[in-house]
This record gives structure tokens, C-alpha cells and sequence, in this order.
């Protein structure tokens, strides 16, 4: 069953349109051509009152996605129970879904063996409920951040039931043995010529030395890390790992869990301070996108979220933290070989999509990581010249021919410029 759009949302778009006023009305009305699309056209509510959301053009839901979908509308959950219920229905839907398998990224609506099907990997129960089985950390970083948020910005807790604390120790299961990714089970080969969509050496991904980070297969765009510890994605464990140590110890006093999250923590902690950093051009200590532990890094940036530009939203950092801006500054530069500038825009782009096509994902974590509010203002003008005419964000686009673009249909986009919109007004959800 499709979502009718709450009275609170309708509210809400328009009190969005009243502070864009005349001078930004462009804003307003991409806004609430993308706030109200997710629940018009990609959420469904089961009978078991579970949320299932397809990412967009993509008849599947991922478990990044889907978070980052549903997300801005925290900031309505704590008044209307319907929106709270919408969202506790997808954290729910979201447990599930690890708890059948933790390793994969995206999932089928019913156990209809959508997909990929033909891909090789070890693991073949409930094969017909998963869409892709990419083993990436944020897939497990995400469910439990919007758990989480639901409790900061709602104060409800029954979402943290028996299958929440399976989920949980599924997650710190996989980081754990990950740790020592020479050991794991998981493996995952795809027959294709695109060889970002596959793994080396037979499926295990090029080699690792332990460095107390945890092993991720694939970047958040989907496509394969060149070294095995993603340092984004490890920043954000760190942060997921508080909250799990957070909800163990005050809310569910389970502290063989809590003392488990914490060491983990730690152990990835001092593996990104020692492991995951390296220098710019100009001799300055930045952050690294992925390494190995055996000296090998590379220094770029990538749209996808979790990305380096992200760590003050996603709570590793605060936006004025010394390295950090100096890594910033370094990959929105022609250092990161994923930054395009043209003629409509400038910003990170992705080996997911052709060069010179920039994100909205990205252009819009920019805006949401800086104090300079005329900044902000920039990005979110940039975004609503560049949306071809059609009042939705886009995966990527041509900087030079913003009529060139990817995917027509991309929900995680949409919700991002709608974030960044509420930042722009001070509108923010609690973390």
C-alpha cells in the first residue's frame, strides 16, 4: 500500500515555501516536488506495517538509501505518529533484512529472486530477497544511525526489540571478522567487463594487513574499493559503535554488548589515527579514501555518502577540526580526481557515472558541511539551475550541459537537497 502524504508534511512544505519566499521560490519548489515524492512514489507500507522503500528508477531498497530517504522527515516524527510510524516501520524493515543476511546492500520487495542473481559469492540462503550482495560497512552503519536518530529526535524506544539487538550483534559480528579480512567467509565475483563491479583474486578484494580498521568490499556507490579499509565508512562505524554502546548502556543494560562495541571502537579508532592518513601536495596531513594497511592509499574523494567531505555530518568530526579542512580543501581541488569544474557547476563526481558529471549527493554534503551560509546559498542555486527542467535532483550531471544527466528517478538525491534546504534555515535533526 502507497502513502497518502500527512497533513504534517503538507505543513510543512508550505512553511518551507514561506521562508524561501520570492527570492529563493525556486527552492521552494524543488523542495516540494522532492519531499513529497518519496512517499508518493517510493514507499510502500506491508501488512506487517513494515516500510519497504525502492531507491527510485531501481525496483530494490537499498539499506544506505533507504536511511538517507527517510531521514529529513525525523524532524516531523516527534509530533505526527504517522511519520514516526512510517519511519519506524523502515528501521524495522531494515533489521529484518540484515538479520537475513549482512553481508548484502539491497534487498527485493518479496522473495521474488529479482537481481543479481548470477553473481558468485558463498552465500545462497535467502538468495530471492536479496537484490545485490556488495558487502559494504555503511549498509550496517545506516539502519542502526536512523534507529538511533528515531530515539534522539522522538525519545520512542520500542523499536529496540529482539530483532534490533540481532541486527546489532550481526553488525559487530561482521566488523569483527573483517578485522582480519584473510579469514572471512565472504567472497563476491561478477561476470563482467566493468571491473569495479567485481572483486580480484578470486573474490576477496585486493590484500589487507590488519590495522584494527574493518574490511569493506565496495564503496557507497557501489563499486569496489581499491584497498580493502574505506576510510569514510570506518569513521562512520566509529560513530555507529557509540551509539550502540549508548543504547546498550542506558536503555537496554546489555553490557557484555556495550563493552563489545566499545573495544571495537577503539580498535578502529587508533586504526584510522595511524593507519589512514596521508599527505597533500603541499606536505599537509589529510584524511585518505581507502588504504591497506601495507602503504598503499589513495587520496580522492567520492559523491557517494559516506564520503571524507561527510565526517561532521556524520558525527566523526566537528567541521572545524584542523585536518579535516585541510582534507576538505585538498578534494575540492583537482588533487581528487573525482572534482570537475564547468561552465553550470563545480563539485565531486564518481567512478560510478562519466567524467565531468558531478553529484547533487555531494554538492549537497558540501553545503551541509560548511558555516558559510553564502555557501550554502551557492550550492543550493547551483542545484536548482542544473535539475533540467524537471524540479528533482538527479544521480549525476554533464557540468557543462546539465541537459545530460543520470538516473530520472533518484530518491537519495532528492531528500539531500531537501536537507540541505532545512540546514539552510536552521532546520536540523537532532543527533
Amino acid at each position: 500500500m502507497k502513502a497518502n502524504i500527512p497533513k504534517s508534511v503538507k505543513k510543512f512544505m508550505n512553511d518551507i515555501t514561506i521562508l524561501c519566499g520570492e527570492e529563493h521560490k525556486e527552492w521552494a519548489v524543488n523542495f516540494n516536488h522532492s519531499f513529497s515524492n518519496t512517499l508518493e512514489t517510493t514507499l510502500r507500507v506491508h501488512d506487517d506495517r513494515t516500510t519497504f522503500l525502492l531507491t527510485g528508477d531501481i525496483p530494490a531498497m537499498w539499506l544506505r538509501d533507504s536511511t538517507a530517504q527517510m531521514r529529513p522527515y525525523l524532524v516531523l516524527a516527534r509530533e505526527d505518529e504517522e511519520i514516526r510510524d512510517l519511519i519506524i516501520g523502515l528501521v524495522k524493515k531494515q533489521m529484518i533484512y540484515i538479520n537475513l543476511d549482512p553481508y548484502a546492500n539491497a534487498f527485493n520487495e518479496s522473495e521474488n529472486f529479482a537481481g543479481h542473481q548470477t553473481d558468485h559469492t558463498n552465500f545462497n540462503e535467502h538468495k530471492g530477497w536479496i537484490w545485490e550482495r556488495k558487502y559494504e560497512i555503511d549498509s550496517l552503519c545506516y539502519p542502526i544511525q536512523l534507529a538511533y536518530l528515531v530515539y534522539k529526535n522522538t525519545g520512542y524506544t520500542k523499536h529496540f526489540d529482539e530483532e534490533f539487538i540481532k541486527a546489532v550483534k550481526n553488525t559487530l559480528n561482521v566488523f569483527k571478522t573483517e578485522q582480519n579480512h584473510e579469514d572471512s567467509p565472504y567472497n563476491f565475483v561478477r561476470d563482467t567487463e566493468r571491473h569495479e563491479d567485481t572483486l580480484i583474486r578470486d573474490g576477496k578484494g585486493a590484500k589487507t594487513a590488519y590495522t584494527g580498521m574493518t574490511w569493506s568490499g565496495f564503496r557507497p556507490s557501489d563499486d569496489a574499493c581499491e584497498y580493502g579499509y574505506l576510510v569514510p565508512s570506518n569513521m562512520f562505524a566509529v560513530v555507529i559503535l557509540d551509539y550502540i554502546k549508548e543504547i546498550f548502556t542506558e536503555l537496554l543494560s546489555n553490557e557484555e554488548i556495550a563493552n563489545e562495541a566499545k573495544i571495537l571502537r577503539d580498535e578502529i579508532q587508533e586504526g584510522l589515527e595511524k593507519f589512514a592518513k596521508t599527505k597533500n601536495q603541499q606536505g599537509e596531513e589529510v584524511w585518505a579514501y581507502d588504504v591497506d594497511g601495507l602503504g598503499n592509499k589513495t587520496l580522492m574523494d567520492d559523491s557517494n555518502v559516506p564520503n571524507l567531505i561527510a565526517a561532521p555530518y556524520l558525527g566523526f568530526c566537528q567541521a572545524e577540526d584542523e585536518v579535516y579542512l585541510k582534507t576538505r580543501q585538498t578534494l575540492l581541488s583537482k588533487e581528487n580526481p573525482y572534482y570537475y569544474e564547468g561552465k553550470y557547476a563545480r563539485g565531486i563526481g564518481s567512478s560510478h557515472t562519466p567524467e565531468n558529471y558531478v553529484w547533487p549527493i555531494a554538492l549537497a554534503m558540501e553545503g551541509m558541511t560548511t558555516n558559510d551560509k553564502s555557501e550554502k546559498e551557492r550550492i543550493l542555486n547551483h542545484l536548482v539551475e542544473t535539475d533540467a527542467g524537471t524540479h528533482l535532483m538527479h544521480e549525476g550531471f554533464d557540468v557543462n550541459n546539465p541537459q545530460n544527466y543520470t538516473r530520472e528517478w533518484f530518491s537519495w538525491a532528492n531528500m539531500m537537497f531537501c536537507e540541505l534546504v532545512m540546514d539552510y534555515f536552521d532546520i536540523r535533526i537532532e543527533k
